[in-house]
């Protein structure tokens, strides 16, 4: 059922698949870069909703700001508008469904915005997935290269284009030159499950090793063979371990 949420004058288009033997959790479910939350079965937020509704696991996705069905522009999208994003998406699971625990769990970008927020959120969150977290993407604008640009990263320009359809902002690589990820991430003591390929060419797993080096409890599965999407063979592994960690 249709879960839009407004932040900031935005609407966040959004969904809410009950779980039909309900335990009283819900997880939130946030995608990656220039992605949405999954609009055909072959999505990993789709099969992961599903997975853990049959679990009894109730699911909310919904596409970022200027990301799929949700409004503004793509340009304007930073890691900070996104946990800005994730907190109002958290605040209307709280008010509107009540449930006894929320989960978060993320991909990529989202699995940054996810450790950020169960960071600045830890009382409220119960337990946290991260799956490939570009955790890396703060490097990358300090390094100046981000998905194929190359850029002075001492003189970043307003717009940058990442293809003829979509621009980057340069507001987006000048924040997160200054993210405090893992600073941020560490303040959630809870039960962390980090799922990372070996054979990811877009996010090093060293990013999710990091992440292991400074939660409290965590738990590193790296995947042979997989890539950043998580696709293939390895796709059956993600959703198990994933379910398995938030039904558990």
């Amino acid at each position: 059922m249709e879960f839009n949420v407004t932040r900031d004058g935005l609407t966040l288009a959004g969904i809410y698949d009950p779980a039909p033997q309900p335990t009283g959790t819900i997880a939130i479910l946030l995608h990656g870069f220039i992605s949405d939350r999954g609009y055909t079965a072959s999505s990993l937020l789709v099969q992961l909703a599903k997975r853990l509704r049959s679990r009894g696991v109730g699911t909310v996705r919904f596409d970022f700001n200027g990301c799929g069905k949700s409004d503004g522009d793509f340009a304007d999208m930073t890691v900070l508008n996104e946990i800005a994003d994730t907190q109002a998406v958290l605040t209307a699971v709280q008010t509107r469904l009540a449930p006894q625990h929320i989960d978060l769990l993320g991909h990529s970008q989202g699995g940054v915005v996810a450790s950020m927020v169960a960071g600045y959120d830890a009382d409220l969150i119960h337990k946290l997935v991260l799956m490939a977290p570009a955790a890396t993407l703060k490097d990358d604008a300090l390094a100046g290269h981000t998905r194929g640009l190359a850029y002075d990263p001492h003189h970043i320009p307003v717009q940058l284009p990442l293809d003829q359809n979509i621009t980057l902002g340069g507001f987006y690589l000048r924040t997160a030159q200054l993210l405090p990820i893992y600073e941020t991430a560490q303040n959630f003591t809870g039960p962390v499950c980090l799922i990372h390929g070996d054979a990811d060419q877009v996010v090093a797993h060293r990013a999710s090793e990091r992440y292991h080096d400074v939660y409290a409890q965590s738990t590193l599965h790296l995947l042979p063979g997989a890539n950043h999407s998580l696709t293939g063979t390895a796709r059956n592994d993600v959703l198990a371990l994933a379910a398995d960690f938030i039904a558990d």
